[in-house]
């Protein structure tokens, strides 16, 4: 899984990761919906990776993810991040996953 973060994404996430000693994970999140397959697309700052993680083909911000759930996304996304909003994108070339990407700091 690759993911390539707009000049806005890293621009607003560096801080947060040099300030916290944190590190990024992209998370298939499952918690409360029942189904794997109605997963919400989550971006979370970590202390560190779990024994199932993997590092993501980064550009140009570090990030884990569990592979389990590389099925439900393809193999190049961008995330991107809009100020006036405060929020996140989540798209590739073929699709848009979400507008509101789910943040956890």
């Amino acid at each position: 899984m690759r993911i390539t973060f707009s000049d806005a994404a890293v621009e607003y996430l560096t801080p947060l990761l040099n300030s916290a000693g944190k590190q990024l994970k992209f998370l298939h999140n499952t918690a409360g919906n029942g189904c794997a397959d109605n997963g919400i697309p989550t971006l979370t700052l970590i202390d560190e990776p779990t024994s199932g993680d993997v590092a993501g083909e980064a550009d140009p911000l570090p990030f884990y993810y569990e592979p389990r759930h590389e099925v439900y996304y393809e193999d190049h996304m961008k995330i991107d991040y809009k100020p006036q909003s405060h929020t996140f994108s989540l798209k590739s070339d073929a699709q848009i996953y979400s507008y509101n990407l789910r943040f956890i700091k």
